[in-house]
C-alpha cells in the first residue's frame, strides 16, 4: 500500500528533525518547519503497527483548509502546502498550553461532570446537564502541553499565577480561540454539522501571536451530525459523531485500550481499507468537497520532491 508511515528525509539547511507520534517535522536554517504528515494512526496514546492510506492527507487538506478560512481572525504560521501531505510553516515559540473550547458537555468534560464535579479548570457548570447537551454558552478548558506523559487540565487563573502565559497574551488567546470556534461552528452548520469541542494552539514570533499545528481535523475536534441532533438528546439515545471515535470503539471492542500487557488487535488489510475510507468520509463531510487521492509515483519520492522544490523558493 502507497502510505507514509515514516520519513528519513535529508534537506539542505536541515538542522533538525522531531518524529511525533503521527508528524515527522524537519526544521530547516533554523527559520522553517516542514510537516509531514504521515499516514500513522494513534489511539490511547500509542502508534498503531498499520498505516492508514491517506490519512495524513486528510488531515493535512482539512488543517490547511481552516486555517485559510480563518486567517482574517488570527495570523497563522502556514507559509505553503507544497504536497497534500505536506505543510511548511514559519518557527513559533509555542505557549505552553493548549486551548480547548466546548460548546458541548461531551467527552473529558462530561466525565468530570458526571464524576459530580461542577468545575471544569476553574469555570462552573450548572445543575441538570446530561451527557452532550449544549452548554449556555462555550467554555474555555486549557490544558498544560506536556513534554512527557498527558496533558493536564488548568484554570486561567492558575496559568496567571505560575506565569505560564503573561495576562496581556492570554487575553488575546481567549479571544481568538473564541472568535476561531465561533468561525468553526458556523462553517460546520452549513455542512449540516456541529462543532462540539475542539482545540487549538499558539505561537509566538517576532512578538506576533500565531495559530499553530492544525485545526479543525476530526483528530483535534469532535463534531455531531445536526440531523436528529435534538431528537436522540430527548431520547437519551448517543448523538452520531464524527471523529476518530470509531477507531478507538474497535479497539476497545477487541480488549486494547493501551495498557500495559494488551496487543493491539490484527489490522487485516480490510480493516485499514475500511479505515481509510471512513477518513475520506470524514473529509468529504467536513469540507463539503470530494476528495481526490494523491496517487501516482511512488508517495516518498512524490512528497520528497515537492518539499525540495518548494525549500529552493524560500
Amino acid at each position: 500500500m502507497n502510505a507514509i508511515k515514516e520519513t528519513h528525509f535529508n534537506f539542505p539547511g536541515q538542522t533538525n528533525f522531531y518524529k511525533g507520534k503521527v508528524r515527522d517535522v524537519y526544521t530547516v536554517n533554523n527559520k522553517y518547519l516542514v510537516m509531514v504528515v504521515s499516514d500513522r494512526i494513534s489511539a490511547f496514546d500509542v502508534v498503531l503497527p498499520e498505516p492508514i492510506p491517506y490519512k495524513g492527507q486528510v488531515l493535512n487538506q482539512i488543517a490547511a483548509k481552516f486555517l485559510q478560512a480563518t486567517s482574517d481572525i488570527v495570523s497563522n504560521w502556514v507559509v505553503s502546502v507544497p504536497d497534500p501531505s505536506v505543510t511548511i510553516g514559519r518557527i513559533c515559540e509555542p505557549f505552553k498550553v493548549e486551548m480547548v473550547i466546548r460548546g458541548y458537555l461531551a467527552g473529558h468534560a462530561w466525565r468530570e461532570y458526571s464524576a459530580g464535579r461542577r468545575q471544569v479548570c476553574g469555570v462552573s457548570l450548572p445543575e441538570g446537564l446530561k451527557e452532550n447537551d449544549k452548554l449556555p454558552e462555550p467554555i474555555i478548558t486549557p490544558t498544560t502541553k506536556a513534554s512527557i506523559g498527558h496533558d493536564e487540565d488548568i484554570s486561567k487563573e492558575e496559568i496567571l499565577k505560575r506565569g505560564i502565559v503573561s495576562a496581556e497574551d492570554y487575553e488575546k488567546l481567549e479571544k481568538y480561540t473564541r472568535a476561531l470556534f465561533e468561525r468553526g461552528t458556523e462553517i460546520a452548520a452549513k455542512q449540516g454539522l456541529i462543532l462540539v469541542d475542539t482545540k487549538y494552539e499558539f505561537g509566538k514570533a517576532d512578538g506576533a501571536i500565531y495559530l499553530i499545528d492544525e485545526i479543525h481535523t476530526p483528530d483535534s475536534s469532535r463534531y455531531f451530525y445536526s440531523e436528529g441532533y435534538q431528537e436522540r438528546q430527548d431520547a437519551g439515545e448517543p448523538q452520531k459523531q464524527l471523529s476518530k471515535e470509531f477507531v478507538r470503539k474497535w479497539l476497545i471492542e477487541n480488549g486494547f485500550q493501551g495498557k500495559d500487557g494488551q496487543i493491539v488487535p490484527e489490522m487485516t488489510p480490510e480493516k485499514v481499507q475500511s479505515i481509510s475510507e471512513r477518513y475520506i468520509e470524514l473529509y468529504e463531510q467536513i469540507t463539503g468537497e470530494k476528495f481526490i487521492k494523491s496517487d501516482g509515483e511512488n508517495i516518498l519520492s512524490r512528497v520528497e520532491k515537492a518539499i525540495n522544490n518548494e525549500l529552493t523558493k524560500l
